[in-house]
């Protein structure tokens, strides 16, 4: 079974833009900025792509 997104359809806030910026600049993983987030993956690499971000990814 999928988890449930606690921010399903929501815009983006300013506030979880500028997290987004500050955790992908410490490289931490996807899996770690969706669960801080409460984004799905996807949803996160949709907004990164668009801030022209790099995301960590785990080996």
């Amino acid at each position: 079974m999928k988890d449930r997104f606690e921010r399903h359809r929501q815009p983006w806030t300013p506030s979880e833009i500028a997290k987004l910026h500050q955790m992908a600049n410490k490289g931490m993983s996807l899996k770690q900025i969706c669960t801080a987030l409460k984004r799905s993956e996807e949803s996160v690499e949709i907004r990164a792509k668009a801030d022209k971000l790099l995301i960590a990814r785990k080996r």
